[in-house]
C-alpha cells in the first residue's frame, strides 16, 4: 500500500457504515481520524476499534451552520484528507413526501458537501497537497423515480466532484478529488431509509478499502464491483426514458 504522507483525515457520517470503515481503514494506514457524525455511541464505538488517535465530533451536518463551525473548529488543522460521507435517503412518491424531510436531505446530501468541499479545498490549495472524496452514488447516473431527492442530489455531487477535479488538473495542483459510486452496500444505510434491496450488496469493508485505495491513486470516478461498473458502461446505451422505466421497477421492489 502507498505510505502514509498525510497522517490525518476528516470523516462525515463516520459511525456507521462505509464512513465507520473508511475510519477504520484509514487508522490501519496510519492516519489519525476526526470523526464526525450525530451518533455518539458510534463514534465511540470507533474510537475503541482503531490503533490512532481518533478526535469525536458529535454534530448534525443538515444544520448549515454546523458546517461552518465544524470547519472554524479544524481550519488550524492539518487535515489531509476529506471524506464526505454523511447523508441519506427517502424513499416515496415525491408528490408525497414531506417537504421539511427533503429539505434536511438536500442540506446534508448536496449543502453540507459543497460547504466542506469548498472551505477544505481552498485551505488544500494553499498547501498545494490534499485529497477530498465525496460520496455520491451509482444513483447519480440515472433518474431516481421514488428515490427522486436522493438521486437527484448524488448527481450534484458527482458533477460537482468533476468540475473541481478539471479545474485542479488544469491549474496542475497537487490536490486531488475524486467521487465514490457504490451500488448498494450493506450497511445501516438502507435500514435508517427503510428500503433493502433485493439485489445483491457490496460488502461495507471492501468499498471502504476500494475507495480509499483508489483515491490516493488520484481515481477521479470510483465505482466498485464488477456489476457496477458493467451498469454504467451499458447506461450509455439506454434513453433516459428508459433508464427511468428501469430504476422506478427497481425501487418499486425494494421492500417487497
Amino acid at each position: 500500500m502507498v505510505g502514509c504522507v498525510f497522517m490525518k483525515a476528516l470523516v462525515t457520517g463516520a459511525s456507521s457504515g462505509m464512513g465507520y470503515d473508511m475510519s477504520k481503514y484509514l487508522s490501519k494506514l496510519g492516519y489519525d481520524i476526526i470523526a464526525v457524525a450525530r451518533d455518539v455511541k458510534g463514534l465511540e464505538r470507533l474510537k475503541n476499534e482503531c490503533s490512532t488517535n481518533v478526535d469525536i465530533i458529535s454534530m448534525d451536518l443538515s444544520d448549515l451552520e454546523n458546517c461552518n463551525k465544524l470547519y472554524e473548529s479544524l481550519k488550524n488543522e492539518d487535515v489531509d484528507i476529506v471524506v464526505n460521507d454523511a447523508g441519506f435517503e427517502i424513499q416515496g412518491e415525491f408528490s408525497k413526501i414531506n417537504l421539511n424531510k427533503e429539505l434536511s436531505l438536500i442540506n446534508l446530501n448536496i449543502v453540507a458537501v459543497h460547504i466542506l468541499t469548498k472551505l477544505f479545498l481552498i485551505k488544500m490549495k494553499e498547501k498545494n497537497k490534499g485529497y477530498i472524496l465525496n460520496v455520491a452514488s451509482m444513483g447519480a447516473y440515472t433518474p431516481g423515480p421514488l428515490m427522486s431527492a436522493y438521486y437527484a442530489s448524488k448527481a450534484y455531487v458527482l458533477s460537482l466532484t468533476l468540475g473541481i477535479n478539471k479545474e485542479l488538473e488544469k491549474s496542475k495542483s497537487n490536490v486531488h478529488i475524486s467521487a465514490l459510486c457504490p451500488g448498494p452496500v450493506k450497511t445501516n444505510f438502507d435500514n435508517v431509509a427503510n428500503v433493502h434491496f433485493k439485489n445483491k450488496y457490496l460488502n461495507s469493508e471492501f468499498v471502504a478499502k476500494y475507495a480509499i485505495n483508489k483515491l490516493l491513486k488520484n481515481k477521479t470516478v470510483i465505482i466498485p464491483g464488477m456489476y457496477n461498473k458493467i451498469s454504467r458502461f451499458l447506461l450509455r446505451f439506454l434513453s433516459d426514458k428508459t433508464v427511468a422505466k428501469l430504476t422506478y421497477h427497481i425501487n418499486n421492489n425494494k421492500n417487497k
